[in-house]
């Protein structure tokens, strides 16, 4: 006898699934993992540059007040090539088609599609099931945090509201994995007659299964829609819920629950850091908007982003809700006032509860608290000659306020940082004249700042769609009130089209084009310094904006220096 022990042959081995089932959860983690590393590494050149332009960390510190004086540095940029930008611009056109009804693009249903067959493929290839349900805990809760590393690693504009979509692909798909699995448990005791429920393995998991099922159920928009305080308490509760159930069911979860303990850690701590306790003034506009003065917030944001607000009246305390930044900071503004101001639109009862209370109370000062900010445009108008700013109703919360940024660079701050802009179009749509007055008092600051420049060229146009209190129109300089409902292809078309003797080299102007030219307001620059847009509204508007871009991308975006799109949809 050698003393060897004899070897089972490969045949007639047993399959453990404890030891080969772990081996597709490292997989399918390398596989995601390496997909996140490529998406950072294209995103590292817009980082490197955020950076350079001191946008990268905004959001790091939170909201604070600068008591430093401000004085202006002159300066000019010279016009740089675009050449690249173009060729990415044509190329990266498709990706920004949008098809109605499912709020994604071409370039995030692509991102979803990769997932799915990545899930898919370890599923249909004997992949364990509950394995893979456990293995995706990680991407859900890592698209699902407010605060995270990812979306300072891609940069200004990728925060949690825009990486969203993929939390919930991937809790789709981990609802699928925990399915397939149940249903295959459930079948096997099926067949050889043995009970469900009984075992504490089998009693824990299909509480876990119910508990999963609860947040699905809960998490459909019209949940959301209707209630969003009680989506978040079942949400809050439900995962807490499943955590504890996973664990009892299979120990093999400990493990795929601790980088979601770390990453829901992480955004508790940075959200401490940056909570913010400050003075406020309601001034209710008219029964439908409300705007919030903050006082003393200086610095540490920047126009586009949001921050989420608490209003201390009533029994209102515990709710918060995201609220869009009307104006740029101190430093930048061409506004009178200093702070942070919001605009609130009534929609439900938070909003209208505020509204009602600034109405009967006059404009006294309120406690708030404020977290923030978030979000941010993903691209800097100050880099391209030509800008389209185009909102449908309270989408203009966004739009304001970078339109104040961007004529406080130009004019107030001398292009001290090279902004490139010279024409600024900036479209509302409203419903009635009515409307006009929310931020009428800010368009009339800063379109008299831009008034004055020789430099930058704003023009304002408003678009009303319902006849409805006509002499409720102020004087903006430089600006339109027309009645109608504007296209967003017309608008772009109309921004780069040369005026009536100027020809386009290299590109046929089509009829719309043509028609657009002479509506033109704004002086004509030439071609090849870029196109920035950025839509805000509902979604068929963000959808429409997108299209639009993607068209004049694919077709004139080497030759206009590069087309970008920035959106925020408002859900009503």
């Amino acid at each position: 006898m050698s003393g060897t022990a004899p070897t089972i042959p490969t045949q007639f081995q047993q399959y453990n699934t404890y030891v080969e089932d772990p081996k597709w959860q490292r997989k399918f983690t390398i596989i995601w993992g390496s997909c996140l590393a490529v998406a950072v590494a294209f995103s590292l050149p817009y980082l490197f540059q955020s950076i350079r332009n001191k946008r990268a960390f905004l959001w790091f510190g939170g909201v604070s007040e600068d008591l430093r004086a401000y004085t202006t540095i002159p300066g000019e940029s010279e016009k740089q090539t675009r050449r690249v930008a173009g060729l990415l611009s044509t190329v990266g056109g498709v990706a920004l088609w949008t098809p109605p009804g499912i709020e994604m693009n071409a370039g995030q249903l692509f991102v979803v599609l990769v997932y799915l067959i990545i899930v898919l493929v370890c599923i249909i290839v004997n992949a364990p099931k509950g394995f893979m349900a456990l293995a995706q805990f990680p991407v859900v809760f890592l698209f699902a945090t407010k605060n995270s590393v990812l979306s300072l690693l891609l940069g200004p504009g990728h925060g949690y509201e825009k990486l969203n979509y993929i939390h919930r692909w991937a809790s789709r798909c981990m609802f699928l994995g925990a399915l397939v699995h149940g249903s295959l448990w459930i079948d096997n005791h099926l067949r050889w007659h043995l009970p469900i429920l009984g075992q504490q393995k089998e009693t824990s998991g299909v509480a876990a299964f119910g508990v999963l099922c609860i947040i699905v159920l809960s998490s459909f928009r019209v949940v959301r829609n209707w209630s969003y305080e009680t989506f978040f308490v079942i949400h809050v509760l439900g995962f807490s819920s499943f955590f504890i159930t996973v664990c009892y069911h299979t120990p093999y979860a400990s493990p795929w629950i601790f980088p979601p303990l770390a990453f829901y850690g992480l955004d508790i701590l940075m959200r401490m850091f940056r909570v913010r306790i400050k003075d406020a003034v309601l001034h209710a506009v008219d029964s439908q908007m409300t705007i919030i003065g903050i006082k003393d917030c200086d610095s540490g944001w920047e126009a586009g982003q949001h921050v989420r607000l608490r209003v201390f009246i009533g029994g209102r305390v515990f709710e918060s809700h995201p609220l869009s930044i009307l104006s740029a900071p101190r430093a930048t503004t061409c506004l009178s006032t200093h702070g942070i101001t919001l605009g609130a639109r009534v929609r439900g009862d938070w909003t209208r509860a505020v509204n009602a209370y600034a109405r009967e109370s006059g404009e006294k000062d309120v406690q708030v608290m404020i977290d923030g900010p978030y979000g941010g445009s993903s691209i800097d108008l100050g880099e391209y000659e030509s800008v389209l700013l185009f909102a449908g109703g309270s989408g203009a919360t966004v739009t304001v306020g970078l339109l104040d940024d961007i004529v406080g660079r130009c004019v107030k701050h001398g292009r001290r940082n090279g902004e490139r802009t010279r024409r600024v179009s900036f479209v509302w749509c409203v419903r009635s004249f009515g409307c006009l007055e929310w931020f009428a008092p800010m368009l009339k600051e800063i379109a008299a700042v831009a008034d004055a420049s020789t430099t930058l060229d704003v023009h304002v146009v408003v678009y009303v769609t319902c006849l409805c209190n006509p002499e409720a129109v102020p004087h903006i300089a430089n600006s339109d009130v027309i009645v109608g409902r504007p296209a967003v292809r017309e608008a772009l078309e109309g921004l780069v089209t040369p005026p009536v003797g100027k020809k386009v080299t290299g590109a046929d102007v089509d009829v719309e084009a043509e028609s657009a030219m002479e509506e033109s307001k704004l002086d004509w620059v030439g071609l090849g310094g870029g196109v920035g847009v950025v839509a805000s509204g509902p979604e068929s508007l963000t959808r429409e904006a997108s299209n639009a871009v993607a068209r004049l991308s694919m077709a004139r975006g080497r030759e206009l220096g590069g087309v970008a799109l920035h959106t925020e949809m408002f859900t009503s």
